[in-house]
């Protein structure tokens, strides 16, 4: 009698025992349908991982069943999601599909009672196998797979399941994404021109006799350089991986692309995302970072790339892109000063921020208000309408949708 409240003690911590291989086996192919990179060697691995930690403890099973399957640091916020919804109860699937349903209708549940839409996905494609919640599959997998592309184009990327995100890079390969050319030190012969090339002139006539032809030259335009910081820190956890795709999207077409990853700290991810292959590319991406998903310190981050990178990589008229919602941990501290002298080292310095996606938003944090009166433009980044808009002012072509309203706010308070 005297092990009994231990016993009950453990049953509120441990996860259902019942079936155990077949729960993991389950288990590990949802993962695999959110997206995540789980094999049948991965499932044989959490199998011996769970019988070493045993069941007594649901955080011990969590973090054996993690060591296993979680190969990617981007993959680690969808895991704890996913182990939360799987071994919470066995009536998992019908509250995830009435949660889905909601969403279906247009109701508002609360954000952090919706898993995940890749997550979603992935248990509504495995309750379709279940016979208690098949009636309700064919109204949730019609409104979870359905897509064009006019909805994609303004459907935020934190919101897409893993077949949305599919189209949503195909569609963003097909960016039409010109740099505006700078005129460069070298000259070229021109027809017509303002300069006229009096070498090149005199030579002409004496060939010519009598007569002096002309002959021009203009400056060669050379592609600029082009200066990505990426924040990758838990608040961008939705953006991150989308974005850095469109990172590999440049780097592959332009050789003057650099990307830089910062969190807690800065970290040169260019050479990484020369590789061919997307996937390997953030893969890689995920190993040299790692402070991923975790905090926010922007103005360590600006004053390490002041001081090591701004005068190798800014030095012919390179435009900045500040890939971050402005959520500091610092409470903006340094921003201001880094953000300026960043700003009169650059060309343009334009930060993109997903916040925007928001009616109504203020730049109320520290670090927005600190790094506002320092940039050339602020713009939306959460779609692939935004990122047509960006591409077309990186061409030179007009675009809509510039929030020049919220920087002169921010320097009226």
């Amino acid at each position: 009698m005297h092990h009994r409240p231990r016993t009950e003690a453990a049953n509120t911590e441990a996860p259902p025992t019942g079936r155990l291989p077949e729960n993991i086996l389950h288990f590990g192919r949802l993962l695999r349908a959110a997206g995540m990179r789980v094999g049948p060697d991965r499932v044989l691995m959490a199998l011996s991982a769970a019988d070493a930690v045993g069941l007594e403890r649901r955080e011990d099973l969590r973090a054996a069943l993690g060591a296993v399957f979680v190969s990617r640091r981007e993959d680690l916020a969808l895991f704890d999601e996913a182990f939360g919804l799987f071994w919470r109860d066995p009536r998992l699937l019908q509250r995830v599909l009435g949660a889905l349903l909601e969403q279906a209708s247009g109701g508002r549940a609360p954000p952090e009672r919706q898993p995940p839409r890749r997550l979603a996905e992935a248990l509504a494609g495995r309750a379709a196998r279940d016979p208690e919640a098949a009636g309700e599959q064919l109204e949730i997998g019609a409104n979870l797979t359905w897509s064009d592309e006019e909805r994609l184009q303004h459907r935020d990327f934190a919101g897409m399941g893993s077949e949305e995100l599919a189209a949503a890079q195909r569609l963003m390969s097909r960016l039409r994404i010109d740099l505006a050319p700078l005129p460069g030190r070298r000259a070229r012969v021109a027809l017509r021109g303002a300069r006229v090339d009096p070498r090149a002139s005199l030579r002409a006539a004496v060939r010519a006799g009598d007569t002096l032809p002309l002959r021009y030259r203009e400056p060669q335009p050379r592609p600029p350089t082009l200066v990505l910081l990426f924040d990758i820190s838990g608040s961008m956890g939705g953006y991150a991986r989308i974005l850095l795709q469109f990172a590999h999207l440049l780097t592959a077409r332009r050789p003057q692309v650099h990307t830089l990853l910062f969190g807690t700290r800065l970290t040169d991810v260019t050479r990484a995302l020369r590789r061919r292959d997307p996937d390997a590319a953030l893969a890689a991406c995920g190993e040299r970072a790692r402070d991923w998903s975790g905090g926010t310190r922007i103005g360590e981050a600006l004053a390490a790339f002041n001081r090591r990178w701004a005068r190798r990589l800014l030095g012919n008229g390179a435009v900045v892109l500040l890939v971050s919602d402005g959520l500091d941990r610092e409470g903006g501290a340094g921003i201001a000063t880094e953000a300026a002298r960043l700003r009169r080292m650059s060309r343009r310095f334009i930060w993109l921020n997903p916040l925007l996606r928001w009616e109504g938003f203020e730049p109320r944090a520290a670090g927005m208000r600190a790094l506002l009166p320092h940039v050339d433009e602020l713009r939306p980044i959460h779609n692939l309408h935004s990122l047509e808009q960006l591409a077309a002012v990186l061409s030179g072509r007009p675009a809509a949708g510039e929030r020049h309203d919220l920087r002169a706010a921010a320097g009226r308070r």
